[in-house]
């Protein structure tokens, strides 16, 4: 039975390709990116326009998709900085918890109804910065942190309205991301050596498809032989 499933960040990358997998197998994509030329050549049947640094502009657009029941939230889309705390200025904090923090929330509390009609399911791309940061991830990880929070809050809230709440940890995955990350760090990056987007999208659709009878709460995954970030030479 096909599903009606909203990605947001589905412009590139990973959102992408998520959107061309469910597309592909007769899913209905509603396709989320900050401009309608980013969704150029991206297949979906609605698209969510909707800048997330401007959290308070989601509910106008929301109410234009007229969507009654929705299958899955998948919230894909994110950004990220490399700074220390001495460095990170007030600007890069801000946006990065309206983008990573308080959209999400924002957005999955207006789907809510349409959600809980469908008993469907909220899966949350995290990272192994939610669980563990690092020396210059301050605002990344924190933002990553909080999406934890929102993730178990909304599981026991909703358990009872028949929602599925999945927390997937990835690291190292072959994203724009990863490598604007390691450039910052000015770290070598291999991609032999990390998730392919594919393996990830595929990891993501199991989830999704998962039984009624059962919810993926949580999941971690890594590649078997990650390359390290560290200094070049």
């Amino acid at each position: 039975m096909s599903k009606t499933i909203l990605v947001t960040g589905a412009g590139r990358g990973l959102g992408r390709t998520l959107a061309e997998r469910l597309s592909a197998r007769g899913d209905t994509v509603i396709a989320h990116a900050r401009s309608a030329e980013a969704l150029a050549g991206v297949p979906h049947a609605k698209a969510l326009v909707a800048d997330l640094a401007d959290p308070a502009s989601l509910a106008e657009a929301v109410a234009g998709l007229g969507v009654d029941r929705l299958d899955a939230l998948v919230h894909n889309a994110g950004v990220l900085n490399v700074s220390p705390v001495a460095e990170e200025t007030l600007e890069v904090w801000q946006r990065t918890m309206a983008v990573n923090v308080v959209s999400v929330a924002e957005l999955t509390r207006l789907l809510l109804p349409s959600l809980r009609a469908a008993r469907g399911h909220v899966f949350f791309l995290n990272s192994g910065a939610g669980l563990n940061t690092a020396p210059r991830l301050a605002s990344y990880s924190a933002s990553k942190h909080a999406l934890k929070a929102i993730a178990d809050a909304l599981r026991a809230e909703e358990q009872a309205n028949g929602l599925r709440v999945t927390s997937f940890y990835p690291s190292h995955f072959d994203t724009d991301m990863q490598r604007g990350l390691r450039d910052q760090y000015d770290s070598d990056y291999d991609p032999s050596r990390a998730m392919s987007q594919e393996t990830v999208a595929s990891t993501i659709l199991t989830v999704l498809d998962a039984p009624a009878d059962m919810v993926v709460n949580e999941l971690r995954t890594e590649p078997p032989n990650p390359l390290p970030i560290r200094p070049r030479g």
